[in-house]
């Protein structure tokens, strides 16, 4: 656990916790969007992963609140639903996808799995684990390719920001985004609403790996881990408020109404990779849009590079959304798995696997390239960084999310505003981007500063001793 300084991108130990009999391998952390909790899973390909709750306090220590089997193995990502009742599991070697109830006040877990979804619907794994003779699933030859694509294989779940009933699960295994019915109420994923290619269907293999929305459009972006590249996908918002409304309605035959019909149209697929460089040396790790809304950047694990692109935010026109490549940047180090913004989005940590690094990065808020600052941290087979802003307990309260109730009310107002989305997204993209760049560009300069009387004595120093020789 760092404490981040946001002044110069420096981070400052806090605490080693855990114990790694317990907890082996954390492959993914989750913050509470309201609490000082943060959630660890486990992953495991023989045994079942384990998901830890954790209470952060002010100091970077951590103090175990509960644990909780995830139903599968190999447990990837944590999601925590709209009403921060129920978490959401993703287990990736038998793909199954498993909700825990949430204590509302503590964040612990209130019990075991609620319910289970198996898209496998309980048939056996056709690949072997890497322990009895399958494949490392890091690599990208062939062989590997093959394996890995035998199976489902769950990697992620994103429930849609709008009105959190739809799941969106990247199916690394078969190259698909699957779109499952979530009832929120129920908390449990009743349907597979639809499934569709991950990609441009080349006859080459994808291997979605993420799901991200957009802040601000009705965008979203998946990145493929084998093929290296981004697809661009436009979201039905009036489709989901339907699917929400019925959900509300309690109507039974959510099937019938809904299987088939997407809430995603392709829209572009553009590559990770400089033209040259050769696919299979290379596989994707993280997405994420920038807060500005901006810029999507994305790792490249093998070119080791941070790939950064920008949006289109024109107000008009269906390329909205779509991507420009601004660059690629070398990670100082190796197997970049994962990255994070700062809470302020001008610094960039990156997490270098295979090199035992986590390096920091200047985030320039006007071009999207990125700068290395200088800072290096020697940190154990780094794969995750989580980002933590700590909550005064006075806030807690004042920040608690809406009842059920409001929640709906909220969606019907989502219909009513849809339209207006677009003009008055853009005019806000705007406004928060030039205010972050000032602030940017503020820090900069009192930066510079600093650096000028720094190089000021220095030339005084150097001065005085010439002086003395003249003298005499």
């Amino acid at each position: 656990v760092y404490r981040f300084h946001a002044n110069d991108g420096s981070m400052v130990l806090c605490n080693r916790f855990g114990d790694p009999k317990e907890v082996l391998n954390p492959a993914f952390t989750r913050h509470h969007p309201r609490l000082n909790v943060v959630y660890t899973c486990t992953e495991d390909i023989e045994e079942n992963g384990r998901i830890f709750a954790y209470r952060l306090e002010c100091d970077g220590g951590l103090t175990k609140l509960g644990c909780v089997d995830a139903g599968g193995t190999s447990t990837c990502y944590l999601t925590i639903d709209k009403a921060q009742k129920n978490m959401l599991a993703v287990n990736y070697w038998n793909s199954t996808l498993s909700v825990l109830p949430l204590d509302s006040e503590t964040g612990n877990f209130t019990g075991g799995i609620h319910s289970m979804y198996d898209p496998k619907e309980g048939k056996e794994m056709v690949a072997a684990a890497k322990k009895n003779g399958g494949v490392n699933h890091s690599n990208n030859d062939d062989s590997t390719i093959a394996a890995r694509q035998a199976d489902p294989h769950s990697h992620a779940l994103v429930l849609d920001p709008f009105v959190g009933t739809v799941a969106y699960v990247p199916d690394l295994g078969k190259d698909l985004i699957r779109e499952f019915y979530y009832n929120r109420q129920g908390a449990k994923i009743e349907l597979e609403l639809n499934v569709l290619p991950s990609g441009l269907c080349t006859g080459m293999p994808d291997g979605p790996r993420y799901f991200v929305f957009h802040p601000d459009f009705n965008v979203a972006y998946v990145i493929n881990e084998l093929s290296s590249t981004v697809a661009v996908f436009s979201v039905d918002r009036a489709l989901l408020n339907e699917i929400a409304a019925a959900s509300k309605r309690g109507d039974v035959d959510m099937k019938a109404k809904f299987k088939g019909r997407s809430t995603l149209t392709l829209l572009q697929s553009v590559s990770c990779l400089p033209n040259a460089f050769p696919k299979h040396l290379n596989t994707c790790g993280r997405i994420c849009v920038h807060k500005s809304g901006r810029f999507v950047i994305v790792s490249n694990r093998g070119h080791e590079s941070i790939a950064i692109f920008r949006v289109k935010t024109s107000s008009r026109g269906a390329g909205r959304g779509t991507l420009h490549p601004v660059g690629h940047f070398h990670t100082r180090g190796e197997t970049p798995r994962h990255f994070q913004f700062d809470s302020s989005g001008q610094y960039l940590i990156v997490a270098n696997q295979d090199s035992d690094t986590i390096a920091v990065f200047n985030f320039n808020l006007s071009t999207g390239e990125i700068k290395y600052t200088g800072n290096e941290y020697r940190v154990p087979s780094p794969n995750f960084v989580c980002s933590c802003p700590f909550y005064p307990e006075d806030d807690r309260d004042a920040t608690a999310l809406e009842d059920d109730d409001e929640l709906e009310q909220s969606v019907a107002q989502q219909e009513i505003e849809s339209d207006l989305e677009s003009e008055e997204s853009v005019v806000h993209t705007i406004a928060q981007t030039k205010a972050m760049a000032k602030e940017a560009l503020e820090h900069e300069l009192g930066a510079a500063r600093k650096e000028i009387e720094v190089l000021k004595e220095r030339l005084a120093a150097l001065a005085t001793p010439t002086t003395a020789s003249a003298s005499d």
